[in-house]
């Protein structure tokens, strides 16, 4: 087993190193690492569905899809994020939450803190969660990873991952939302995250007999960026791999139906007194649902903000 410790935050390249160690390696890892603030959502999720996009664009908050499956989850430099990556010849093996979590608990004993395994694959303390753990097989091989919340802004962590409201209809997998809680307010003697993680890499060092730390190299750092560039940092990857859905919006007396197949437009119809309303529903059609290309075909069709942000709010932006 190696551990890797990152030091760096960067969420869209810690999280295509998970696949890239997963898939181009023979050995076990641990990776511990944070990711500035970000929302991370599950590989088979409808992004569309599951965050508040006008909020995160306001915060400049950017959405990246992992490879695991489960529910979304808010990074930042409160959270301490850690992945377990682990062999088995046999693949019924491989996926296993309890095994998998049962160092965390074990860890959080030390100080003075009793954590449950709760449901399919949260750790709770006191019935209120402060980890989600999720899973990706490849091969023989499994990703296994979770967050730890520590100190982080639960205040912006429910507006990020808090869907506008209108009415979404698709088969996508939902996040079950509930209460979470940061493991700072639990802890008896008062610690930084800084000293908290130093305390967490020793136990991992001794529970899997750790000897060598694993430093990428210029070969690693090269195609991990190759990932980002091609899979990562794509709209077609964090919001149009998003299962087919149906947006229902009324704003006033407006509504709009628009049907979304692989991130792209489809039909689009809106019912009520607004400005070029069938201009723009030709326009759409065809158009990844995107704020940035909706604005580009805005701009040809000489708008006042307001109307631009009525068009924008019934479209969930």
């Amino acid at each position: 087993m190696l551990l890797i410790n990152r030091k760096q935050s960067d969420p869209f390249f810690n999280i295509a190193a998970e696949e890239y160690f997963l898939k181009s390696f023979d050995d076990e890892f641990v990776m511990v690492w944070q990711n500035n603030p970000s929302v991370v959502i599950g590989k088979h999720q409808n992004t569309f569905a599951e965050i508040n996009t006008s909020y995160l664009g306001e915060k400049n908050i950017p959405v990246i899809r992992r490879i695991s499956g489960g529910g979304t989850v808010f990074h930042d430099d409160g959270n301490l994020n850690y992945s377990l990556i682990t062999k088995s010849e046999k693949r019924e093996q491989l996926v296993d939450f309890t095994s998998f979590t049962t160092p965390i608990i074990e860890f959080l004993k030390l100080i003075d803190l009793k954590a449950e395994f709760s449901g399919k694959n949260n750790l709770t303390i006191n019935g209120k969660k402060f980890s989600g753990n999720s899973a990706h097989v490849h091969k023989k091989r499994v990703l296994h990873h979770g967050t730890l919340l520590f100190d982080s802004n639960l205040n912006v962590l429910e507006k990020a991952i808090t869907p506008a409201d209108y009415k979404i209809t698709d088969k996508a997998v939902k996040s079950v939302r509930a209460e979470v809680t940061n493991l700072s307010t639990l802890i008896k003697d008062s610690i930084t995250i800084t000293e908290f993680q130093t305390k967490f890499l020793s136990f991992i060092r001794s529970y899997y007999n750790i000897t060598e730390e694993y430093e990428l190299t210029e070969n690693d750092i090269n195609n991990i960026n190759k990932l980002v560039d091609t899979k990562y940092s794509k709209w077609e990857w964090n919001y149009g791999y998003s299962p087919s859905f149906t947006i229902n919006n009324k704003i006033e007396k407006v509504s709009i139906i628009m049907e979304v197949e692989k991130g792209i437009i489809k039909t689009i119809s809106i019912d009520g007194n607004l400005k070029s309303k069938n201009l723009v529903c030709k326009l759409l059609k065809g158009l990844p649902a995107d704020k940035t290309q909706i604005l580009n075909c805005f701009k040809s069709l000489a708008f006042s903000e307001k109307i631009k942000q009525r068009y924008l709010s019934l479209l969930g932006y």
